[in-house]
């Protein structure tokens, strides 16, 4: 059974949301030494809300007094998803390695699926649990290094914990966003930028007030700009829009693929060595998503057959 368009066009936007998302944490570490985590923040998001205002500032004036009026929800969706998450991810990568973090990250889906049934009752089939714990397989495998036994290894550190944050403050924004108001994608952007913006500025001057913080360099603004442009608004617009098309639950099991694009940017930036269990990752990756995916399009498929009595 082929998927729909709309689920393809969700793939594509999905996957390259990953991509971008891996681009983000391999930025990330990049970052250490060269820009503070929460001076880098705050430059990102503020350099994304100028383009985001400039690209959508024709339809943001459209739309002001509903813009305004939903600002009470982008607010919280923009502060949590945009800002705290980040403000998170890179000051976790300053104490932990990128192997707990890799770690970490996949457990976002777990978070989307958990809160999504306490919430409401959104339930999941076995088989797309079991494409789930595919793809978390395969996660601890890239993660790891072919070693699974070196997970038990591993240290929770002042880094982990942080990071926990990270992936508790993604998985609720990912549910969150169905409160998202029906805005044009560009003003909902604006919106939540905006959010972004604000809160991070006020953690970027604790920073710099307490010593932590220190003159970015070439390097760092060259981070900054990467993470203003594609993780910043290029991913946020793909995600919103994939959830859009298939939803929460099976849009959040492509951030398992995060990992896996980060180990291939690795050896493409860092020139670290392609291995056997690489492959294997991304077969078992993939195959989880295809095997979820072909289960929730199965069942959508019978639903709306029932529906119209075919």
């Amino acid at each position: 059974m082929t998927a729909a368009p709309s689920s393809r066009l969700a793939y594509a936007l999905l996957i390259f949301t990953a991509l971008f998302w891996s681009g983000n944490a391999i930025a990330g570490k990049l970052a250490v030494g060269h820009i503070a985590p929460m001076t880098l923040t705050a430059i990102r998001w503020t350099v994304a809300f100028a383009i985001i205002l400039a690209i959508g500032w024709p339809n943001t004036r459209r739309q002001w007094p509903e813009l305004r009026r939903s600002m009470k929800v982008l607010f919280p969706l923009g502060a949590v998803g945009f800002s705290l998450f980040n403000l998170a991810l890179y000051s976790a990568l300053q104490y932990t390695s990128a192997i707990n973090v890799t770690i970490e990250q996949a457990a976002m889906p777990l978070v989307i699926f958990a809160t999504n049934l306490v919430l409401f009752g959104m339930r999941i089939g076995p088989v797309q649990i079991f494409g789930f714990l595919l793809t978390v397989i395969g996660v601890a495998i890239t993660a790891s290094g072919g070693d699974i036994a070196r997970l038990a290894a591993l240290e929770v550190n002042q880094g982990d914990a942080i990071m926990l944050i990270a992936v508790l403050a993604y998985g609720g924004y990912t549910v969150a966003l169905r409160y998202k108001p029906a805005l044009d994608w560009q003003t909902v952007m604006v919106g939540m930028a905006f959010a972004a913006m604000v809160v991070s500025w006020p953690f970027a001057i604790w920073e710099n007030v307490h010593g932590a913080g220190y003159m970015p360099d070439l390097q760092g603004l060259g981070v900054a700009a990467y993470t203003a442009i594609f993780p910043s608004i290029l991913s946020q617009v793909f995600y919103i829009r994939g959830i859009e098309l298939i939803g929460s639950n099976r849009a959040g099991l492509f951030i398992n693929l995060v990992p896996v694009f980060g180990t291939v940017l690795a050896i493409v930036i860092v020139g670290e060595t392609f291995h056997p269990y690489h492959a294997l990752a991304l077969v078992m990756v993939i195959g989880g998503i295809a095997l979820s995916e072909h289960n929730a399009n199965k069942a959508a498929s019978l639903e709306a057959a029932s529906k119209s009595g075919r």
